[in-house]
């Protein structure tokens, strides 16, 4: 699976950015979980969301309840993070991926065999 993610900019606190992952070529998230990771200088890697792309069950890290929410779209083999009401300390690197974790393990980036090019987002304050 080859994954392309875009979306990423600048923008200032209070706002909202969509960030999109989409399959490329012939491929297709069929049977996976789409996750979003991200990373930030001198930090590691953390959990954002992910969603089932079968059945649709979504996970949202803590972090981001009630300002990110993933979405899927299946015609354009595309998922989404729409980011809202975005705080200066979102600003990292966000990096989709594909994998089939079980749900206790859908928060580990163990879990993804597949992953995208990274998209900046900087938030200001």
């Amino acid at each position: 699976v080859q994954l392309q993610a875009s979306g990423g900019g600048l923008v200032q606190a209070g706002g909202s950015l969509r960030l999109s992952c989409a399959a490329s070529g012939r491929t297709t998230f069929s049977g996976y979980t789409v996750g979003w990771f991200r990373q930030a200088p001198g930090r590691e890697r953390e959990f954002v969301a992910a969603i089932r792309w079968s059945g649709g069950n979504t996970y949202h890290a803590d972090s981001v309840k009630g300002r990110f929410t993933i979405s899927k779209d299946y015609a354009k083999n595309t998922a989404y993070l729409q980011m809202n009401s975005l705080k200066p300390e979102d600003t990292a690197n966000y990096y989709c991926a594909a994998g089939r974790p079980i749900a206790s393990t859908v928060r580990a980036d163990g879990s993804y065999y597949y992953w995208g090019q990274g998209t900046q987002v900087t938030v200001s304050s």
